[in-house]
């Protein structure tokens, strides 16, 4: 299915990154009860079963070409295995505050390499957008109290590695934004459902050593009904919904404006922890919310233009 809305794009970008930004937050669980890359591996499994029936090639489709192929293994690498990797290990060597500031350089740093890669002309307009959706997430990232103590804690006691993992969490940053860019390539010539199976695929494939060494040496039968009733939903959340949203929405949407979407992801995250995990809200992270809020408004509305007497309503040019 291709969308040729411009709002509808918008709403699956938004709605992805939300549902990213939920399931990290509602996940927790899962990380302290399975080492990384066996959970990893395991929501490939998943996803990869759920999406048995996306992997064949639709009549409509052309074949795969070669070029593809390759896109396909980056974006996986990018942005599902190294990702992960730098994530995880780059905020326990530094800290929680120290992740969440450092993300935030993710929309400039799609739509810096959307211009360099794809070519694509970024407005004013979007800039200031990009510009205050890094601002809302830089404040929210500082108004969250303690959320440095204990990874703070560890960062202090080896101090040695705090440049390590920060240069860790840069590179997740260049991760992410190459998963974007790359998309926007990959649905030129593919479905967003094919490119979701395809790239869980290689996924698997890149965590199937570590996973199969993991398993070998975990207890699975400490695992609760609970638990394994929200690692199915984490994994068809992450693995199939929030990246087939995500690729319709590249239809559409430049991966420059696109980059603006990403702010959904904190804003997400901490309003789950104030509705279920009673969080509260303080007045920095309320303007933090009302800052990012803004870029949206400022990336998804129609601007009027006034002349000769009338009100014309335009948009950014694709």
């Amino acid at each position: 299915m291709r969308i040729h809305s411009k709002p509808l794009a918008y709403f699956y970008l938004a709605l992805s990154m939300s549902l990213v930004g939920a399931y990290v937050a509602l996940s927790k669980p899962l990380a302290a009860t399975f080492p990384v890359l066996l959970l990893a591996w395991l929501r490939f499994g998943i996803g990869g079963v759920a999406m048995l029936g996306w992997l064949k090639r639709p009549a409509t489709e052309a074949p795969l070409p070669a070029k593809a192929k390759g896109l396909l293994f980056l974006e996986s690498f990018f942005g599902n295995f190294l990702f992960t990797l730098c994530m995880i290990t780059g905020v326990s060597m530094t800290s929680a505050v120290t992740a969440s500031v450092t993300m935030a350089t993710i929309p400039a740093a799609i739509a810096l390499l959307s211009w360099l890669v794809l070519k694509e002309r970024i407005s004013l307009r979007v800039m200031i957008a990009i510009s205050l959706a890094v601002l809302g997430i830089v404040l929210l990232a500082f108004a969250k109290p303690g959320a440095s103590d204990h990874a703070g804690a560890v960062a202090e006691a080896d101090p040695s590695k705090h440049w390590l993992g920060q240069l860790l969490l840069v590179g997740a940053v260049l991760c992410e934004a190459c998963y974007a860019v790359i998309g926007k390539k990959l649905t030129s010539s593919l479905s967003p459902k094919r490119i979701a199976a395809l790239i869980n695929l290689w996924g698997f494939v890149l965590t199937l050593p570590f996973g199969l060494y993991l398993a070998w040496q975990f207890d699975f039968g400490q695992v609760g009904i609970a638990t394994w009733l929200l690692l199915l939903g984490y994994a068809l959340a992450a693995c199939m919904v929030t990246v087939w949203l995500w690729m319709t929405g590249l239809q559409v949407v430049p991966a420059s404006q696109s980059a603006v979407f990403t702010v959904m992801l904190p804003l997400s995250t901490a309003l789950v922890g104030v509705v279920f995990l009673g969080e509260t809200l303080n007045g920095l992270q309320m303007l933090a919310f009302a800052i990012a809020v803004s870029s949206l408004a400022l990336t998804t509305l129609p601007m009027p233009l006034r002349g000769r007497g009338q009100t014309v309503l335009q948009r950014d040019p694709d």
